[in-house]
C-alpha cells in the first residue's frame, strides 16, 4: 500500500480473507490482532453486499468532487452528496473524502445510499440477542459469551479483548504518546515527510490516523509562523494524548457491545494470559468461561474507580518542564521555520 493511497475496510476484508485462506492451506492457525472494530467485524461476519463502482462511475465521481476537494470546500461536497441521495453524508468526519466519494459511487451504481444495504453483522446480532433472552437457566455468577457457531460463520473464531483498568490504560496511552515524540525519527518527522509529499491532515487513511493528523496540523501551524513556543508544543501534546484516550474509550464502548469477545485482564502476567488463550483454542466445549482471576469487567467496577477516572490528570514523564521540549523546538526552527528547506 502506498502512503498516499486510501485503505478501506472493504480492501482489508479481501486482503485478510486471502491471508486467512493461505495460512489455513499451509496447515497453520491464523492469529489476527488489532483494535479497529469495524474491520474486525467485517472479517468475522462478512461484508455488506454493496455494489462496486465501475471504472466509468468511479471516474465520474472523481471528476465531480475533484475541484471541491482541491479547493478544500468540504461543506459544498457534502451537500452535493446529500442532494444525490445520502443524508447521512453530513455526519461523516470532516475531510473524509474517501467515504464521501464511496457514498456517491454507491448512489450512482445502485440508486440507493450505503445505509440501504444489509449488513451481515446485524442479522447475527439479532440472533444472539434472541438466544440470550430465550436462555433462562444461565447462572448469573458466571459470564458466558454467546458465540455464533462455526456452522453459521465462515470460520471458527475465538475472540478475546484484552484491556486493563481505565486509569492504568490512560496512563499507558499518555506515556506512549510521549515516546512517539522522542528521538529523531518520531512521529513529527513522519508528519513532516507526509506534508512534504503534498498531503494535508485528514485527507486520506494515513493522514486521518490519530497522532499523524495532530502532528501535521501542528507542523502546519509552525510553518505558518516560523516556529513554536513551548506552550504551543504542550498544547499539541495534550491534544494528541486526549485524542488517543478518546479513541481508547470508543474502542471500549464498541467491544462492550460485541458479544463474541471474551474480556481478559491485560494487567495479569503475560504467561498466564497466553496460557489461557492457548487452552481456550484446544477447549472443545460449547461455551468458554473466563475464570474470575483473569476476567476483565466491562463496566467500571467500583465507585473508587469511577472517582479515580473523573479525577484523572496526565502526568508526563519526559515533557514536564519548558526546557524538556527544547530539542524538539530547535528541530522545528531548523526544519519548519520560514527560511528552512522543507
Amino acid at each position: 500500500m502506498f502512503y498516499s493511497s486510501d485503505y478501506s475496510v472493504g480492501k482489508f476484508y479481501e486482503d485478510a480473507r486471502q491471508a486467512t485462506r493461505s495460512i489455513l492451506d499451509s496447515g497453520r492457525v491464523p492469529i489476527v490482532t488489532g483494535g479497529t472494530g469495524l474491520y474486525l467485524r467485517w472479517l468475522i461476519y462478512g461484508k455488506p453486499d454493496v455494489p462496486k463502482a465501475s471504472p466509468d462511475i468511479a471516474s465520474e465521481v472523481y471528476s465531480e468532487l475533484a475541484d471541491l476537494q482541491n479547493n478544500e470546500d468540504w461543506e459544498a461536497a457534502v451537500q452535493l452528496v446529500v442532494k444525490a441521495g445520502d443524508p447521512k453524508a453530513q455526519f461523516l468526519a470532516a475531510n473524509d473524502w474517501y467515504r464521501l466519494r464511496r457514498s456517491l459511487e454507491i448512489i450512482k451504481s445502485s440508486g440507493s445510499p450505503p445505509s440501504a444495504f444489509q449488513v451481515p453483522y446485524d442479522s447475527f446480532r439479532k440472533q444472539c440477542d434472541s438466544s440470550v433472552v430465550d436462555r433462562h437457566d444461565i447462572n448469573p455468577s458466571t459470564v458466558v459469551v454467546e458465540e455464533v457457531t462455526s456452522k453459521e460463520l465462515d470460520y471458527d473464531f475465538i475472540c478475546f479483548f484484552l484491556s486493563s483498568k481505565r486509569v492504568d490504560l490512560y496512563r499507558s496511552i499518555d506515556c506512549r504518546c510521549e515516546d512517539m515524540l522522542s528521538g529523531s525519527d518520531g512521529i513529527l518527522s513522519e508528519a513532516r515527510w507526509l506534508l512534504d509529499s503534498g498531503l494535508l491532515p485528514n485527507s486520506n487513511s494515513a493522514t486521518r490516523a490519530i497522532g499523524y493528523r495532530q502532528a501535521m496540523e501542528y507542523l502546519l501551524m509552525c510553518r505558518q509562523q516560523g516556529g513554536s513556543s513551548p506552550r504551543e508544543f504542550f498544547n499539541f501534546l495534550s491534544e494528541f494524548q486526549k485524542a488517543s484516550r478518546n479513541f481508547a474509550k470508543r474502542q471500549l464502548t464498541w467491544f462492550r457491545n460485541e458479544s463474541i469477545y471474551h474480556w481478559l485482564d491485560a494487567s495479569k502476567p503475560l504467561e498466564t494470559v497466553l496460557n489461557f488463550i492457548y487452552d481456550a483454542y484446544h477447549d472443545k466445549s460449547e461455551n468458554l468461561v473466563v475464570p474470575e482471576s483473569l476476567r476483565m469487567k466491562k463496566e467500571l467496577s467500583s465507585r473508587r474507580e469511577e472517582s479515580e477516572l473523573k479525577g484523572y490528570r496526565t502526568q508526563n514523564r519526559h515533557f514536564v518542564r519548558r526546557e524538556d521540549c527544547s530539542d524538539i523546538l530547535d528541530w522545528i526552527r531548523r526544519t519548519q521555520g520560514l527560511n528552512s528547506e522543507s
